[in-house]
């Protein structure tokens, strides 16, 4: 069946952010053309906005593999990401009005069911819902905007910290004390919260850059 070269960029995606296509995996035009009943000149612009957007790199002689950055821009994007979250936390609590607030509780309870049931790919999706709710409720546009992008350049190694043992009940009592935050119009807490919430260190950074590695090495 033939898609429409947003559609399959879209699915494309996806795969990279659940890591059914990992870091360093080959994307191969001729596969790819078969697989989307298309012909291989829209696969090579889609390659080409997935390499714009990050998710990609166009290797001379490899062609197109799944984005896979060295441990320091690694660290670098989280930083950055984590201080984008601290600023949509620090304007939620500013400006929650009643129906973002429903909507933060409501992906919050569905975060805690996900990890209530131990399930981390249903806990990646919530969590993303999660997240996107923060940014909505900043009522900054611009800012979410940009929150949204770097979150999804960065999805599939979120999801990777997600299989760290216990991380899903940690990270869900981090999304509680955030919500807290938020609710208590708490500027400061908030941006406090989500920052200490996102940015990787410690044994999360050592899990995730070995995840990283054990991926490349399997689409090598």
């Amino acid at each position: 069946m033939k898609k429409g070269a947003a559609s399959f960029k879209e699915e494309l995606e996806d795969d990279i952010a659940t890591g059914r296509l990992a870091p360093g995996a080959r994307l191969d035009e001729a596969s790819l053309a078969t697989r989307f009943g298309v012909s291989r000149t829209p696969v090579r612009e889609v390659l080409l906005q997935l390499a714009a957007q990050g998710l990609v790199e166009l290797r001379p002689y490899r062609g197109a593999v799944v984005s896979s950055p060295d441990p320091r821009s690694l660290m670098e994007m989280f930083e950055v990401m984590a201080e984008l979250e601290a600023m949509c936390g620090r304007l939620a609590a500013q400006r929650l009005d009643d129906e973002s607030e429903k909507k933060l509780l409501e992906t919050l309870q569905a975060c805690a069911e996900a990890a209530e049931n131990g399930d981390p790919d249903s806990y990646y999706y919530e969590n993303e819902r999660f997240h996107r709710a923060i940014y909505q409720a900043s009522e900054n546009s611009f800012l979410a905007d940009q929150a949204l992008n770097l979150h999804k350049r960065l999805a599939p190694f979120r999801r990777l910290q997600l299989r760290v043992r216990n991380r899903l009940h940690v990270s869900q009592s981090e999304h509680e004390r955030i919500v807290v935050a938020i609710r208590a119009g708490d500027p400061e807490q908030a941006a406090d919260a989500l920052r200490a919430h996102v940015v990787v260190q410690g044994e999360k950074f050592t899990y995730l850059i070995a995840s990283l590695d054990c991926n490349t090495r399997k689409s090598a």
